[in-house]
């Protein structure tokens, strides 16, 4: 197969894809993969490849199809094309959560020298690489790269990319409890959807809406959440995005949880597992165990919601997911307490503390943690953020944490 029917070929695989044919797509680009004898024209349909195994939650065919991308990138021996591939291969790593993995490519990406194709990859890179932070809970590092490609969006007029960084620092803001930028940032995606994304996929008004769900729940607001997820599912279902439909089913149970209705949120927790066990998702699943163990102390059954805890700190320890277990920490404490075993009880709030130490969650002036209830936060230019009523109060001249950091001990 020549360059011309090769670049025909993958124009038709990519008509059937968008018409939602994606297993016929799927065929026509293996067919492509198979016969053609253009390192272009392969380079390409990889690519094809690796967004509609991505987008259906195969992270592992996801994996493979990038792993043959960057040996054809090489047998090309252009730069533009090795960043791409490795993108890829870190886009591969933290869909399967492998994030240090992730990291590591992304810097490889970064010092790659190509033309100004490359560099406008570079949004992507930064994101792909905050995300990763993020999955580690590496709060400062995650917000410096979210804030680096907003940048690259803004500079190259890259809505679609804004759109995703949007979504991002939604996530991002949840994590840390500022519920307020939680829904901002998933509002705004959801507007340039609105504004721009005539042309573009589905999946990006998906997104903001499963963000935007998110936050309303942890605002409280149930009926405005359970809106936004539900219109987020009938997409997923539409288009076959089995990663969306999980984490739709984590926040219809997570809303289920909030009106303390266990018996509706158990068999929603149980879909979201099946899933995000299928594809790989190990950050979904302990967010899934912690709700389960939730759910089991409503119900007063102290010892299975130790069981799912259990299961939940496995992961987080494989992840490196600080965050999972400050969580976990927390509950347990709650447990322990109930039960009135005190070395426990005692070992648990130590490790809580390490845990609030170890990802800088409190805020350099008052000493207060972040993170433990809704608080607006505001970043300075250096990422270290702060309770926003303390930065009013006191004003800055320069970081408090970045001060003490630079501080080095003397000799005596």
């Amino acid at each position: 197969m020549g360059q011309d029917q090769t670049k025909q070929q993958i124009e038709k695989g990519l008509h059937l894809y968008q018409s939602n044919q994606t297993e016929k797509a799927l065929q026509v680009w293996m067919r492509v993969l198979e016969k053609s004898a253009d390192p272009a024209g392969r380079f390409r349909v990889l690519g094809c490849l690796i967004t509609a195994h991505a987008e259906m939650g195969r992270y592992k065919d996801m994996l493979k199809f990038a792993v043959v991308q960057i040996d054809t990138a090489r047998e090309l021996e252009d730069p533009d094309y090795l960043t791409e591939g490795y993108l890829n291969l870190a886009r591969s790593n933290e869909k399967l959560c492998e994030f240090q993995k992730t990291i590591s490519y992304c810097k490889t990406c970064l010092n790659m020298q190509g033309t100004t194709v490359s560099l406008q990859l570079n949004g992507q890179v930064s994101l792909s690489m905050g995300n990763a932070f993020l999955g580690l809970s590496v709060f400062q590092k995650a917000l410096e790269c979210f804030e680096k490609a907003l940048r690259y969006a803004h500079n190259n007029d890259d809505k679609m990319l804004e759109c995703r960084v949007c979504c991002s620092l939604g996530n991002f803001y949840a994590q840390i409890k500022d519920y307020e930028k939680a829904l901002f940032f998933p509002c705004k995606a959801a507007e340039l959807v609105n504004d721009y994304g005539t042309g573009w996929s589905l999946k990006y008004r998906a997104m903001s809406q499963y963000h935007m769900a998110v936050a309303y729940r942890k605002l409280g607001r149930l009926a405005d959440a359970m809106d936004c997820c539900e219109e987020s599912m009938k997409i997923a279902l539409q288009h076959g995005d089995r990663p969306l439909q999980a984490l739709c089913l984590l926040c219809f149970a997570d809303i289920h949880l909030s009106r303390k209705d266990v018996q509706t949120a158990f068999p929603r927790y149980d879909s979201a597992m099946s899933i995000m066990t299928e594809i790989g998702n190990r950050l979904g699943q302990i967010q899934v165990l912690l709700g389960v163990a939730k759910c089991w102390m409503i119900q007063k059954e102290l010892d299975k919601a130790l069981e799912s805890i259990e299961k939940a700190q496995e992961l987080a320890e494989g992840l490196g997911n600080k965050l999972g277990l400050l969580k976990l920490h927390c509950l347990c404490e709650r447990i322990y307490r109930t039960k009135g075993q005190q070395r426990e009880l005692r070992d648990h709030v130590v490790k809580f503390h390490e845990c609030v130490e170890e990802m800088e969650l409190y805020c350099g002036m008052c000493g207060e943690s972040i993170g433990e209830k809704n608080n607006q936060l505001q970043a300075l230019p250096c990422s270290h953020f702060f309770h926003l009523k303390c930065l009013q109060t006191n004003g800055t001249r320069g970081c408090p944490n970045c001060r003490r950091l630079s501080v080095k001990p003397g000799y005596v």
